[in-house]
């Protein structure tokens, strides 16, 4: 463990610069007695590491040393292996920059880490693609990762959700997640001052796009894991905008999984079942009387809604419509 904190440390300092032992104590959530003892060690071992004292102070490299890519764990190294993934490298320009890197990664291994690394890509494969679906276009991917990557504005015409017509729009972007398959960018729009007005744009929307050279300055405390987790949380709650109460066969209620996880949890959580008949009564969420009479129809003869009467009677206009069409 001790040894491991070590390789730590040196990698923290290489990577981040001068750092006090405070700081690295709630990193590692030791003392800082036990950080100076491991500073000590490191010295020991003729690593160039040293403190400067007062106000300002903290431990820090010698200016220009760098470790070698050495004491990598196999479980470490297994780990780099199956995190890189070749569609969405290829998708952002960069599979052979991942090709190389894996290249030099597996040289710089001991033989039987090499081994073991070699065992685990010829037998983990991650596809982020859902059944019956393919990826989404991501044809400007690589200009927008640029600008990104290089903080630079950029127009693009966006064809918004329900339109038909695109948008200009001017936009900041500050990063990339690939969810289910699907290239979304985060960005500032317009001139909004730093952390305001920040979006979600689906990158498969993105029509057209022109780089305009122009910098712009990434906020400080933008933490895009921290964005996209609270803003995909708030999108699955803020999309239901009422419910419905359904009257589901036990069949029915398995199958309310495919309507998503909140829907059947939901289910699962106001679920009365009926004294006889061994059908259950539920309450979900809903987006809409539209959506949910086609989500409806996916269950077929398993469901019967019985509130709000808007939705009972779009449900049965609708299959009666499909069963003149098909008579």
């Amino acid at each position: 463990m001790r040894a491991s904190r070590l390789m730590s440390i040196l990698l923290l300092l290489q990577n981040r610069g001068r750092l006090t032992a405070e700081e690295l104590a709630a990193h590692f959530e030791v003392s800082v007695r036990t950080i100076y003892r491991d500073i000590d060690q490191l010295s020991a071992a003729e690593v160039p590491v040293y403190a400067d004292r007062g106000p300002g102070g903290g431990f820090q490299l010698l200016d220009g040393y760098r470790t070698k890519l050495t004491g990598l764990s196999p479980s470490e190294a297994e780990t780099l292996f199956i995190a890189g993934l070749p569609g969405p490298a290829a998708e952002m320009g960069l599979a052979d920059a991942l090709a190389t890197a894996q290249l030099k990664l597996t040289a710089a291994l001991p033989e039987s880490a090499r081994a073991n690394a070699r065992r685990l890509s010829a037998r983990f494969h991650l596809d982020p693609v859902d059944w019956f679906r393919s990826a989404a276009s991501a044809r400007l991917l690589p200009a927008i990762a640029t600008a990104v990557w290089g903080e630079t504005c950029i127009d693009v015409q966006y064809l918004r959700a329900k339109t038909d017509t695109p948008v200009a729009r001017r936009l900041q972007p500050l990063g990339l997640v690939l969810k289910a398959g699907i290239w979304y960018v985060v960005a500032q729009s317009g001139a909004s001052a730093a952390g305001e007005n920040l979006r979600t744009y689906r990158v498969s929307n993105i029509l057209d796009l022109r780089s305009t050279g122009e910098r712009f300055t990434r906020p400080k405390d933008f933490d895009l894991v921290r964005f996209w987790t609270a803003s995909s949380r708030a999108y699955e709650i803020g999309i239901y905008r009422g419910t419905a109460q359904l009257r589901v066969s036990k069949r029915g209620l398995a199958r309310l999984e495919i309507l998503g996880a909140m829907v059947h949890q939901a289910a699962q959580d106001s679920a009365e079942p009926e004294k006889s008949g061994g059908w259950t009564r539920v309450t979900i969420p809903i987006e809409s009387i539209e959506h949910a009479a086609v989500d409806m129809l996916k269950l077929g003869g398993d469901a019967e809604v019985l509130k709000p009467v808007a939705l009972r009677r779009r449900v049965a206009k609708t299959a009666r419509e499909v069963a003149d069409l098909n008579a």
